[in-house]
């Protein structure tokens, strides 16, 4: 089996918002199987450079899996075949010799393309916000043990709180809804006595800038449970449902 891989990429390339965008195919020959996806994106780049091309725009910070910037679509799919796992920590062996990969944006309304692969989702970032604070208290550090938490309850707060907010969720989804992006956000918090006293305001207010960001709503396709690199599970969004209504029920917001 040969450690080299001739590819076509078709890569959209979109130079801004305004601008309607289009497919272009490019060859790359000798990519090794033992590179990453996006270190197959630099070589690509290098190639447009020398050829005097402009190299294409893609996002990425960490490239170990941790951060989520990475995010596109490869043939279809929310940072492509492998389970649970971010664009930067896909390997070319996953790929075949004379492959044709399709590489897009997230597509998404509240995902404006920035340029080519560059999407701004800025809109998760204000539906954080939107969450506000957590109460604590000031001072001297409190024991460890002050508080006590169950420890179901601990693990399903540190389930929703290893969501890297990279918007896979919305991507994959065909209403880009951001339920369970927003379900994470609000869980970890709901699930932890520290972030009970907002709780109430906190998911009314997230929900209503979710809402405003234009997101659409879930469908329970579960598309969004499978794109997840950080495998957060549809329950969480059951877990928003309740609080939501809660909050409706008991708040004088």
């Amino acid at each position: 089996m040969s450690d080299t891989l001739n590819l076509t990429l078709r890569v959209w390339r979109q130079a801004n918002r305004d601008d309607r965008g289009a497919f272009h195919a490019y060859r790359l020959e000798g990519v090794s199987t033992h590179m990453s996806f996006l270190e197959m994106l630099d070589v690509l780049n290098e190639q447009l450079i020398s050829q005097g091309e402009e190299p294409v725009a893609f996002d990425h910070d960490c490239r170990e899996g941790i951060c989520g910037a990475c995010g596109v679509m490869i043939n279809g799919q929310a940072h492509g075949p492998d389970h649970e796992t971010t664009t930067c920590q896909l390997h070319m062996r996953r790929f075949r010799d004379g492959d044709t990969i399709t590489i897009e944006p997230w597509r998404a309304t509240s995902f404006p393309v920035v340029k080519d692969l560059m999407v701004d989702r800025s809109s998760l970032d204000r539906i954080i916000q939107a969450g506000g604070f957590v109460s604590v208290n000031t001072g001297n550090a409190p024991d460890g043990n002050a508080v006590l938490v169950p420890g179901a309850d601990q693990n399903k707060a540190m389930d929703a709180a290893a969501c890297i907010g990279c918007g896979a969720c919305v991507a994959s989804c065909q209403n880009a809804s951001a339920m369970l992006f927003t379900a994470a956000k609000v869980t970890h918090l709901a699930e932890l006595a520290q972030g009970r006293a907002e709780r109430s305001q906190r998911v009314l207010s997230m929900v209503a800038q979710m809402d405003e960001e234009s997101f659409g709503g879930c469908t329970n396709t579960y598309e969004c449970e499978a794109a997840c690199p950080a495998g957060i599970k549809v329950t969480a969004i059951t877990k928003l449902n309740r609080e939501y209504l809660r909050a409706l029920v008991t708040s004088d917001v």
